[in-house]
């Protein structure tokens, strides 16, 4: 069965808005437009005058046609293909519960003919979600303000971000502050930053200039959050250059990447992103370029018009994001990618939730910052963000992966896949970047290149996360295995298991680890994203690690190499009289002046006789880095006032000390044997030396204890 709804034909050289406007979403087309010249494709052919076979002889007046409806419905039959008036055979119903209908002339020639009625639309309990997964997230109501309204009342902070000229911004500031690419950082200018912009006067009629009309662009619209289809540079010029109210929706570019073309000539990124950037420093120079697969996102061109608002979404892989307004101004808001806010996010992400709440209510907290022309912004690691547009505005940012932060871009990875984000819309060649990384780092370990903690950090998470992938290779189900072998490059790596596992050995050996299970322990220890909280985001007690006096982590199932000589020199005994104060026991007082390293003589004070012991041990021993040697020396006193010096000396409490030992190795909790070939120690050590001291008691029956306790080295 088909209908149409048509104006009346009285005049039918004219068109109206019902014949112009016909589309291909209704079931049926107007009979005037089954074919070019306005005939039926079927059999039965129309009237010029409007009429159809079913119209009554009775209301035609001889030489003029009926005057129609003045919006006609049709319907044909879906058996001769005869188009009719619905009011001439509809006998009342409602055309628009028709399912198939036939004419009387065909019911009657075939009993087998039956009208039949559309089903009634079912009502679904399902949650339905339209989602764009360019790493946004599309809504149901189509309206671009309402993420201005769901803002209103909420508690938004001033950003605590640093402000930094472009000349401080370089790997000296990486490699020297422990929060460097951890937070946003804002240039207020570009003088510095070693990069490459437009010049000011540059604009979107120059960008369709440089890449051409025909150039397919994705537009985004706003108020549904997803992509529209089938729009070009031509187009959007046009669109862009229409006056703001007359503009049909509000849309935005956020994905026009530019790498290959005359464009990215003009465009250079900050020197600190080409410093760090993977795909700059790992990926091979020759299969870069036009005609080679590689990660192009280094360079894009974004085209924001005013009222446009890009929703909450991390970039692919928690890439990092260089961002220059050329011209125009963006405000962004900010949340910390910890555990939690990461968790929050990826409930949030894809569900009906978003549609209707503020993801802020789900975090600690939300920052605001607002950019202007001239200013640039480097965003790190994960952070979860959405951008607001209040002019017309173009920017050139781009994505870059490095290894400063590498455990949170996998914990991204790991949320894109539990919330189904199709490949295409991810980090391309993700897998094979890494593998080139890994592969550039284990020639560097073996190098004996040093690296900083927080790099070594990195790779370590780097390596753990190839070994996984080798495992796939070794044990996945048969499409994980087809799909994990194919991401090695390999021009570069033959046997990637072996490689991995080496990488891992290596980076825990640089590290300081001595066992994989120590290495287990330190991650679940740290367990940190951007240095807070734990890993996986449901927060666990942080282990507790012992350390030595160095401040050197102490680890399990260490055993100590054994000294290669200890010697026990002669106890040496002194005896001898001096005069000073007798201490006033009956108070705490006099301790702080006997614990002092000597106690001073006073002409007016009471002889007393001084009996003094001294006992030293030497013990030696190679290490991996030179040697180590341990001298401990103690010293028992005992002071006699108004009596001979006891012949018995009471023996001072021992005193218990932990060995030493570097990171990577662990103590068991023991206190050292005496000298004993059997005794063990850590091999980084360089060098070590302890000294004890015991002050003897204030009378021959009570002991003082140790003087002094110290470490030299």
């Amino acid at each position: 069965m088909a209908r149409a709804r048509r104006r009346s034909g009285r005049t039918q050289t004219e068109k109206t808005p019902d014949t112009v406007g016909a589309t291909d979403d209704d079931a049926q087309t107007q009979p005037a437009q089954e074919n070019g010249n306005g005939e039926d494709n079927g059999s039965g052919e129309r009237d010029e005058d409007d009429t159809c076979p079913a119209c009554k002889d009775s209301l035609r007046v001889e030489g003029e046609p009926i005057i129609a409806a003045d919006k006609e419905q049709w319907v044909r039959c879906d058996a001769c293909k005869t188009w009719f008036h619905w009011r001439c055979v509809g006998e009342g119903g409602d055309l628009d519960t028709i399912g198939k209908w036939f004419c009387r002339p065909c019911l009657d020639a075939d009993p087998a003919r039956v009208i039949t009625m559309k089903p009634p639309a079912r009502k679904s309990s399902r949650k339905k979600m339209q989602r764009d997964y360019a790493g946004l997230n599309a809504g149901n109501e189509a309206d671009p303000s309402r993420f201005l309204r769901m803002m209103e009342g909420k508690v938004i902070k001033r950003d605590p971000f640093a402000r930094m000229p472009g000349s401080e911004v370089g790997i000296e500031w990486l490699e020297s502050d422990e929060g460097a690419m951890k937070e946003p950082i804002l240039v207020e200018t570009e003088e510095g930053l070693g990069m490459k912009m437009p010049p000011a006067g540059f604009t979107v009629d120059d960008v369709v200039e440089a890449l051409g009309e025909d150039y397919p662009v994705e537009v985004i619209d706003v108020a549904t959050q997803s992509n529209t289809p089938n729009w070009t540079l031509g187009k959007w010029l046009e669109y862009w250059n229409t006056e703001p109210l007359k503009r049909d929706k509000i849309r935005n570019v956020i994905s026009l990447e530019i790498s290959g073309t005359p464009l990215a000539d003009k465009v250079l990124p900050p020197r600190i992103v080409r410093e760090l950037d993977w795909v700059e420093k790992f990926w091979p120079n020759t299969k870069k370029g036009r005609g080679h697969n590689y990660p192009k996102v280094q360079l894009y061109c974004l085209m924001g018009v005013g009222g446009a608002w890009t929703d909450w979404h991390i970039d692919f892989a928690g890439s990092s994001v260089y961002y220059h307004i050329l011209h125009g101004a963006k405000v962004f808001y900010f949340i910390r990618p910890t555990p939690a806010n990461l968790a929050a996010y990826e409930r949030w992400s894809g569900t009906e939730v978003q549609n209707h709440s503020w993801l802020g209510d789900m975090c600690d907290e939300v920052f605001k910052v607002e950019l202007t022309t001239g200013n640039t912004m480097i965003i790190p690691t994960g952070w979860i963000h959405a951008v607001y547009t209040p002019v017309d505005t173009l920017v050139f940012g781009g994505n870059f992966l490095h290894s400063y932060n590498v455990p949170t871009q996998l914990r991204v990875r790991e949320i894109e896949i539990a919330t189904h984000v199709p490949k295409k819309f991810r980090f391309p060649f993700f897998a094979r970047l890494c593998w080139y990384a890994g592969e550039k780092y284990l020639r560097d370990l073996k190098a004996k290149e040093e690296f900083s903690p927080r790099v070594l950090d990195s790779v370590e998470a780097l390596a753990d996360f190839l070994v996984a992938e080798s495992r796939t290779i070794e044990r996945g189900a048969d499409p994980a295995k087809r799909q994990a072998k194919e991401e090695i490059p390999s021009d570069r790596i033959k046997d990637a298991p072996a490689l991995a596992r080496e990488l891992r050995w290596r980076v825990r050996h640089a590290a300081g680890y001595a066992s994989d299970d120590d290495a287990r322990s330190h991650r679940k220890a740290k367990g940190a994203v951007n240095g807070d909280g734990s890993a996986n985001g449901t927060g666990s007690k942080r282990k507790r690690i012992a350390l030595d006096e160095d401040g050197l982590e102490l680890f399990r199932n260490f055993k100590r190499a054994s000294w290669d000589r200890v010697e026990e020199r002669p106890t040496e005994r002194e005896s001898r009289v001096v005069k000073t104060r007798r201490p006033n026991t009956k108070s705490r007082e006099w301790v702080r002046e006997w614990v002092g390293e000597d106690v001073k003589e006073e002409e007016d004070g009471e002889e007393v006789h001084v009996e003094r012991k001294r006992d030293v041990i030497v013990k030696v021993r190679k290490t991996a880095k030179g040697l180590e040697r341990h001298r401990v020396e103690r010293v028992l006193e005992n002071w006699v006032w108004h009596a001979a010096p006891s012949s018995a000396s009471s023996s001072a409490p021992n005193s218990k000390r932990e060995p030493v030992a570097d990171a990577g190795q662990i103590a068991e909790d023991r206190p050292p044997p005496a000298a004993s070939s059997a005794e063990r120690t850590d091999p980084d050590t360089v060098m070590h030396e302890a000294q004890e001291r015991a002050p003897a008691p204030s009378t021959a029956k009570e002991d003082a204890g140790p003087v002094t306790v110290s470490v030299g080295s």
